[in-house]
């Protein structure tokens, strides 16, 4: 009867009862709390992410500016809070972004030794130490290194009844041997006994000599630094089986042993793999 009215006859002419002022504040401070949590947290990404693309002053003159809406009374926008406070006051708060996202990402890294940092920020940044090192070792490279990975099977001295000069590193075929030493590549060729081989004059003076290597990935006259890749394991020549033979020859040809040698540059052998 209140929407037909008394003593109306026929159909009504409309299908809901006009909302009164009161009404229309309400939806008016529920929309306002709502729009402004938006803002509110919009504001604080915002400013960091997008700073040159923000309106100029006249935003100010907006903020203070009534919300309205169709077919409602306008509303100021602070007397809608103060209508809508109870409801917001019983509402529990929600928690900050940044917290659950730091619960939820942990540091993956700790590059240039600085620990605690989130992923977004330690990975680039892992990128780039790996880059200055690899800026690092072509500028100052280490002074000697490890020539394989493979284990020590033979040393320097009298073996079998001759004089074995060198040190052998039993390896699969395909193995990356690397330069020991800075030093400029004086040979890479075949030798007899050796099938293949690779000298390097070093810059102490002593030269290198790899033996059996299967391929040779340097030419005579080419610079290498400590760690480069200069030939691969093989079992060229007169070979019991695939591996490195490693001679150091003073400036004079006389022949010494390698491993009292490499341990003199910081890179310490023994029998087996090494980490070195």
């Amino acid at each position: 009867m209140s929407l037909m009215g008394d003593g109306v006859s026929g159909h009504p002419t409309r299908h809901r009862a006009q909302s009164n002022s009161t009404d229309r504040v309400k939806v008016a401070a529920g929309v306002a709390v709502a729009a402004s949590a938006l803002f509110g947290t919009v504001s604080q990404v915002a400013p960091a992410i997008a700073a040159p693309l923000l309106p100029g002053s006249h935003d100010a003159d907006e903020a203070d500016a009534p919300v309205s809406f169709e077919g409602t009374n306008a509303a100021p926008v602070a007397e809608a809070k103060a209508v809508a406070a109870p409801v917001a006051e019983t509402a529990p708060a929600p928690a900050p972004a940044t917290q659950v996202a730091n619960a939820v990402a942990a540091p993956i890294s700790t590059p240039f030794g600085i620990g605690g940092l989130p992923p977004e920020i330690a990975g680039p940044l892992s990128q780039v130490e790996d880059i200055l090192q690899g800026v690092q070792h072509q500028i100052a490279p280490a002074p000697a290194v490890r020539p394989v990975a493979g284990a020590v099977s033979s040393g320097y001295g009298s073996r079998w009844g001759q004089m074995h000069y060198g040190l052998d590193f039993a390896d699969q075929i395909g193995a990356p041997i690397h330069s020991v030493s800075n030093g400029t590549v004086i040979e890479a060729g075949p030798a007899s006994g050796f099938g293949l081989w690779v000298r390097v004059q070093q810059d102490d003076g002593t030269t290198a000599v790899y033996g059996h290597v299967n391929e040779m990935f340097a030419h005579e006259g080419q610079r290498v630094n400590a760690g480069d890749v200069i030939a691969t394991v093989g079992n060229r020549g007169n070979s019991t089986g695939p591996h490195l033979h490693l001679e150091i020859w003073n400036p004079d040809g006389s022949k010494i042993d390698p491993m009292p040698y490499l341990a003199a540059k910081g890179v310490p052998l023994q029998w087996g793999p090494s980490a070195h």
